[in-house]
């Protein structure tokens, strides 16, 4: 979903740690034979991503670095994402992970990189963007950066990890369009 849109598609279930061990290994397989690397700007997720991928053996091959930014200070400081940006659109917002997104290749040595900030409860949510909210990028160095919303069911843990989830499905994605 782009713009201003706040409607976002309810996505319901729970996997097990294999299945994102397995995602991750996924992930890797791909960058590692395209000769990529990655990096992950992450905020609700709290650096589960960067968890995920460097449970596989070998990972330096292909994962380069993770940034965990929480606040609005860390992502201007760490990511340059703009703060006219967050302050108009929020720290959930397509615009602001593609900001992260555009920031993590340019503040590293990957080409490819995944962004994810959203309301993972319990508080913390409002009407336009509930507890579940969670807002996507993916991005391929000199390309433009593809994002997405998704309302997730659950409590905390369940929301993380489906966050998660799709954070990998999205760079397989990003991947099979090279």
């Amino acid at each position: 979903m782009r713009g201003k849109s706040r409607k976002a598609k309810r996505v319901t279930g729970h996997r097990s740690p294999v299945t994102l061990y397995r995602l991750a290994e996924e992930v890797g397989t791909a960058l590692k034979a395209r000769g990529l690397m990655l990096a992950t700007a992450e905020s609700c997720t709290g650096g589960w991503v960067s968890e995920a991928v460097t449970m596989v053996p070998g990972s330096s091959d292909w994962f380069e670095r993770g940034f965990v930014t929480y606040t609005y200070i860390s992502k201007r400081e760490m990511l340059g994402v703009k703060e006219a940006t967050l302050d108009q659109h929020g720290a959930v917002s397509e615009e602001v992970v593609r900001e992260m997104v555009a920031g993590a290749l340019a503040r590293s040595h990957a080409q490819v990189a995944v962004a994810v900030s959203g309301v993972a409860g319990p508080a913390g949510g409002t009407p336009d963007k509930p507890v579940g909210f969670v807002c996507f990028a993916w991005g391929i160095k000199d390309g433009k950066p593809r994002s997405e919303t998704k309302r997730f069911s659950g409590d905390r843990e369940a929301v993380r990890y489906r966050s998660v989830e799709y954070a990998l499905q999205g760079v397989l994605v990003a991947l099979a369009r090279l």
